[in-house]
Parts: structure tokens; sequence; C-alpha cells
């Protein structure tokens, strides 16, 4: 069994490695990994454990669990915002040293360090409790050692103490503000499945929650409308974009019987797709959880990293007391050797070791999600730096994505191409795209054509005044067994062809070119001096894919 939660309140490795321990103790967990800047835990056990089992074992270690409930990153970093503010509006008057009355100062420094530090209190009380040493525990040492050292000594120090906290709730602040994002990089991949569906039962269609659809149900996929869930194709056929899972973005051409991926987006037919999987089990919903896993796992320096800071506070304190022993007696057991004392444990505050790690690839996997880059897990992330040579797509990674019509060869081209448009009118075809594009471009008002049905694996077509037309790839003149003599082809563009069906005849060709990404040039030369050989890989025409290599030095 395998199960993920969040827990609340850790702040550093100390804290990780005590709720591993307390995951680990109970009956039936074979292993438990708690990931510090995700703050979540993945459980896997022999048998399912009971969440009030979990919730008890996390209480007891001094935290907070949250099973069926998720605490939302950007609502906890607005509220860490606010209170960082108001510390830091309350220590600003400290730190400029103004020449305010003592009990003023106190008055100041009091409400920082026990209303706006009492998260760091409660979280030493805990690992004490539990006979264990984290990094509230130095935070809550070192700021009220340097608070009674103002309060009782000669000089007053209460902008250390009230600066540190306001510091360490400033990365706490970064810290959720990273979560956020990378939140709202999986959310956005959440969000291409739709929230509602188009019902069919009988010849009736109507709309509803995607919640309410069970296996076996019939729904309907328009043009240019993403495929709500995983399924099979009953009726109908499509080109479909299925870039966000292949990464490829030509079409691919789907007929009754084959599997359709929710997400994917429908091109230009209508599609009755069966429901073969819900919730969890659609690979959309894998997607996310594999990155979200990805996140909870721990990279093999990670790994190191817990071993160190698991007697990393301990050792800090250990440091700290030989530091005051060691100057009080060799100067005395003055105020000089508590400042030094306090001075050790407050640079080991942040705890960089322990939470850095953990930050960055949680960062690093959310960012690349962003991107279309999907890391297996942390172990892969590990081992990149070690390539000697890497794959790259031709289509969408080195250039747009976006094909732009170049050029026209017909007798008329403007007959043509509004044809062209005619026959493409709301189709999401990438070259439909570039055509509709070129017509927006001379605002012209064009009806679409009639009668248009797709033509698998190679085109389009239909009737424009009363007259039939194709439009496609090489494979529509082999079909009519039409010859090119007066348009030569060029393999450095993608092609495409108008045919009249009255007396089949090809009335013009159409050449498209992708443009280079501004910042491809750039990516090569990067890894040419990292040492990494690029591959190009493409799906198109060996003379397209040549032309973008040889400009790119690939």
């Amino acid at each position: 069994m395998d199960k993920t939660i969040q827990v609340v309140g850790m702040t550093c490795a100390s804290c990780v490695n005590h709720v591993e321990k307390a995951l680990k103790s109970i009956e039936g967990v074979t292993d438990a990994t708690v990931n510090l800047a995700t703050e979540k835990a993945r459980i896997v056990s022999i048998r399912e454990i009971r969440n009030e089992v979990i919730q008890a074992a996390v209480e007891a270690a001094g935290y907070r669990a949250l099973i069926d409930t998720r605490l939302d990153p950007a609502v906890a970093a607005q509220k860490e915002k606010k209170e960082l503010i108001i510390a830091a509006l309350l220590a600003l008057p400290l730190m400029l040293m103004l020449d305010f009355p003592f009990a003023m100062q106190l008055l100041l420094a009091s409400i920082v360090q026990f209303w706006f530090g009492q998260r760091f209190y409660l979280g030493a009380f805990h690992a004490l409790k539990n006979r264990v040493g984290n990094m509230d525990l130095l935070i809550a040492l070192g700021t009220t050692a340097a608070y009674a050292l103002s309060f009782f000594g000669p000089h007053p120090y209460f902008e250390s103490s009230a600066m540190i906290i306001v510091l360490v709730r400033l990365g706490k602040y970064l810290e959720l503000r990273a979560k956020m994002k990378t939140t709202q990089s999986l959310k956005a991949l959440e969000a291409l499945q739709p929230s509602t569906v188009r019902m069919k039962i009988g010849d009736q269609q109507f709309e509803m929650p995607i919640k309410g659809v069970s296996l076996g149900d019939l729904v309907v996929v328009l043009p240019g409308e993403r495929v709500p869930l995983d399924g099979i194709i009953m009726e109908g056929e499509s080109e479909i974009d299925e870039s966000f899972l292949t990464g490829e973005s030509h079409l691919q051409f789907k007929k009754v019987g084959d599997s359709i991926t929710g997400g994917a987006l429908n091109a230009n037919g209508t599609l009755v797709i069966q429901v073969r999987a819900l919730g969890s089990k659609t690979m959309l919903s894998k997607i996310v959880r594999l990155i979200e896993d990805a996140q909870t796992q721990k990279a093999p320096i990670q790994k190191l990293v817990d071993r160190v800071s698991a007697v990393f506070v301990p050792v800090v304190l250990a440091i700290a007391l030989l530091t005051f022993l060691g100057y009080g007696l060799s100067h005395g057991f003055g105020e000089e050797a508590w400042l030094r004392a306090i001075s050790v444990m407050v640079i080991a505050c942040p705890c960089a070791l322990g939470l850095a790690t953990p930050t960055a690839l949680m960062v690093g996997t959310g960012l690349a999600a962003k991107h279309g880059v999907l890391i297996r897990d942390t172990e892969a992330l590990e081992r990149v730096h070690r390539l000697s040579a890497l794959a790259l797509d031709k289509t969408g990674t080195l250039t747009e994505g976006k094909p732009k019509l170049v050029s026209i060869h017909s007798d008329d081209q403007d007959q043509s191409l509004k044809i062209a448009i005619a026959l493409q009118m709301g189709s999401e075809h990438p070259l439909a795209k570039a055509v509709l594009q070129e017509g927006e471009s001379r605002a012209w008002t064009i009806k679409a054509a009639k009668n248009t049905s797709a033509i698998p694996g190679r085109g389009i077509q239909g009737e424009v005044e009363g007259m039939r037309y194709q439009l496609g790839s090489a494979r529509l003149l082999q079909a009519l067994n039409l010859s090119v003599t007066e348009f030569p082809e060029s393999p450095e563009y993608t092609t495409a062809y108008l045919l009249s069906l009255e007396s089949p005849m090809i009335m013009a060709m159409f050449q498209f070119e992708d443009a280079i990404k501004e910042n491809a040039s750039g990516l090569v030369k990067s890894l040419h001096r990292m040492g990494i050989e690029p591959v190009l890989m493409s799906g198109d025409a060996n003379g397209v894919a040549r032309k973008v290599a040889d400009r790119l030095g690939i």
C-alpha cells in the first residue's frame, strides 16, 4: 500500500528524521520518506493503515498530519507575507537604532519575540519533549539569549533578536512562494482536463460535471475541445494534438477503435468516446502524481544531507557551549562570552543544509513540468550532469511549433488561398492555422466550405460554391494518380496541395516553414560548451529536418 500525506510544522532536516522515525514505528509500515520542502510524507505499508493511527503518530512527534485536506501554499504565503511585513515594521526602529526609550524598545522587541516568534518556541518545546534537537530549538535559544542579554545586560541587543526572527520568517515566506509556483505548475497540467463533459445517451446529448461520469459512459468531443477522459473512440475520426503527453506537435490521426488520452486536443472531427478510466486512473492524473512523487522522493545527495543534519543541532549547541566556556575561561564570563556563544547559534539558524537541497529539487521538478519536461525521479535529475548526448525534438523544441505560410504556387494565388481558407475554417491543425492567419492578415470575409470531412492521414475535402476540392499532403496526389510537374517541390519546406475534383488537377501548392526559436542557437552552443552532443530527432521530411540542423550546427 502507498499513501501520501501532508505534514505541517517541520522546520529542518532534524524534524524530517523525527517524523520518519515516528511513521516507521507504526505496525505494518515498511518505509516512510518525508520531504521538508513539499511537507509531504510517503508511507509504504504491507496493509491499509487507518488515518487516525497515522495522525496520532505524527502528532505524538509534535507535528500535524493532513490526510484528506491540503493547505493551499498561496493562502499560506499570503498569510506569511502579512505577518512578515508587520514584524519587519516593528523591528525596523530597533534596527535603525532610533533613540527610543528603553521601555519602547522592550515593547517592540517583546511583540516580535513572543508573538511573531511563538512558532519557534512551540517547535522547540516539542523537540525537547521528544528529546531531539531541531532548528526551532536553535532559533529559540539564540534569540532568547540575545533578548535576555538586552534586558539584563549593560547594552541592549533587541535589534539582533528581532531581526533574526524577521529574517527567518522571510526565509519561510520565500519557501512558501516556491511551493506556490510549483503548485501552480501542477494545476496548469490538471487544468487540461475539462470540468464538464457532453454526455450521449441514445440520441440525446447534455452537459454534466465530469465527476458524474462512470466507466463505459459515452461522451461527445467537438472540434477544438479537449478530450475529458481516457477512452476508446466509438464513432468518428479526427486528428488529435497529444503534445502535452508525447511532446510531438504533429497531429495524430485517430479512428474508431483507437485509444485516446484525456487532456488531448481534438483538432477537426466530432468524436464519440467510451470512457475507460476515471479519477486517479487517467493518464493525466498519473502524470501529475509522477511529478508529485518525484518531489517527495529523496535524491542520493539528500540521504547524505539527512545523515549530517541528524547530528547538526547537537553539534551546534556543543560548539556554542565550548565557545562560551573557552572565551569565559580565557577572558571572563561576561557579555562578550555570551555574544560569541549566541553568534554560533544564530549563524546556524537558517539551516540551509537541510532546506536547500529539497527546495532545489522541488522547484526544479516544478519548473520543468511547467515547460513540459517530466522528471521521472530525483535520482534521474541528479544524474543529468553526467550526460554525454541530448536528443532534441525539432518541432516545438527547437522551432516555434507554429508553421507559417511562406509561398503559394498557383495560376491564381488569391482564389486558391480563399478555397483553402474555406476548407479549413474552424480546424485546429497547425498548417490550417497558418492558412487562416494569412487570410486574417488580408481581412477577407470567407464562408466555410460545405460537407467537409477529414481524409484519414492525408487532409480534408469539401465543397466551395458547388465545386469539390481536397487539400492535404502528397498522398492525395497518389490516390488520384496525379504528379507534380508545374510545381517543383522543395525538400526544405513542408508542402500541401490544393486539388480540384471536378476534373482532377493540382490547383496550387502551399509551402510552410516553422521558424527556429530565438533561444535555440544559444541552447545548442551551451550544450557544446558543456561537452554534450545535441542530436536532432524529427518526424518531418529529411530535407526539412536537415535545414534546421544545419542552421543550428547540429
